[in-house]
Order: C-alpha cells, then sequence, then structure tokens
C-alpha cells in the first residue's frame, strides 16, 4: 500500500487538452478568460497553479467548469503500481477491481466469474478486451464473437455490446481510453 501517495493534481494537461480539443489557441482563451497568454502556457507547462478564480475564467473560456477541469486533471506521479493482494482501490462490483487507480487517459478493469450478460453496454471511447482465463461469448453488431484464453476482442467506441463468460473461473481484462478524453471527436476529426 505505501506505493502510492496522494499527488497534487496537474491541472496544466486538462486545460491543453480540453484548448486542443476545441481547437482553440492561447490568444483566444486569453481574450475570453482575460488572462495574458504568458500565464495561460506557464498554467498548461504546470509551471503556475491558478488560484480558484483564475481556475473559473479558464474554464469558462473553455465552455466547462473548474470542477471538470480537475476532474481531468493528472496526478502529479507517473508511476503507480496497483498490487494483486490490496482492497486500496475501487472496486465497481463484488467480481470486478480497477487496474488502474485515480482518474487518467487510460481505465483498466479486471472481471472474473460471471458478468451480467443482460446488460447491454457502450462506452464513448476505444475498447479492448482481453480473456486472462476461461471463455467468453461477446455480442456487438448483431454477431457473436466466442473469445477463449488469450484472445483479444477490439471494439470501437460506440459500439453497443454484451458479453458473458461461457466456462467457470473466466477472468477478463478491458482496457479503454476514459470517457473523459475526447478521442472520439479526434478520430472523426482525421475522417476515420
Amino acid at each position: 500500500m505505501g506505493d502510492h501517495k496522494e499527488q497534487p493534481l496537474r491541472v496544466g494537461a486538462a486545460v491543453r487538452r480540453r484548448r486542443r480539443t476545441l481547437e482553440l489557441t492561447l490568444a483566444v482563451v486569453a481574450e475570453r478568460s482575460g488572462l495574458s497568454v504568458p500565464f495561460l502556457s506557464q498554467v498548461e507547462n504546470e509551471r503556475a497553479r491558478p488560484s480558484k478564480p483564475s481556475l473559473e475564467r479558464i474554464a469558462d473560456a473553455l465552455g466547462t467548469t473548474a470542477v471538470e477541469l480537475l476532474a481531468a486533471a493528472d496526478p502529479a506521479c507517473s508511476v503507480d503500481v496497483v498490487r494483486a493482494d490490496t482492497d486500496a482501490f475501487a472496486t465497481t462490483g463484488s467480481n470486478t477491481r480497477s487496474l488502474v487507480r485515480g482518474h487518467h487517459q487510460l481505465h483498466a478493469f479486471e472481471v472474473t466469474g460471471d458478468h451480467d450478460e443482460g446488460r447491454e453496454v457502450q462506452h464513448r471511447n476505444d475498447e479492448l478486451m482481453y480473456v486472462a482465463d476461461g471463455a467468453v461469448e461477446v455480442e456487438a453488431e448483431g454477431r457473436a464473437h466466442r473469445l477463449g484464453r488469450g484472445d483479444t476482442l477490439y471494439l470501437t467506441g460506440g459500439v453497443r455490446h454484451r458479453w458473458r463468460a461461457t466456462v467457470p473461473d473466466t477472468r477478463v481484462i478491458v482496457v479503454a481510453v476514459a470517457d473523459h478524453i475526447e478521442a472520439l471527436e479526434d478520430r472523426h476529426r482525421r475522417g476515420a
């Protein structure tokens, strides 16, 4: 449990991601917020921490809220080990555990045993399923896909799907681009 210490959030990366998603220049954000371009540059590069009022002005200029920017901020640490035998991370159900602690660009979790096959899910961004043990059946876009140990399935963001374990002691790893990342918009802009 000693591997993770609460680190200050790096809000500059969230500001930069939001500004680039909106395709705005620093000059436009400066004009909208009433803050200077050099100050905004320092914020984005983590050389200055905005006060609460300044962060609210930046958020307004970016069409969001300070709370949302803080939620999308990166932790200051770049390495975090999540031990298999610890419960210091969030669980999302009795058979599901998060493999990534905190709010990051990637979301990853492990599902062991049964999965609620009746629940259809749809993730905003791309997702990868990896069958570590056992077997699953995934229904996506009207087709059933049977996956065994070591198989992977890639789902493009927005694809509705449901899945179920077909043998006992199945273990599936799911990795997805986090919902707060604007990856879908980026892909559409590239013409994919």
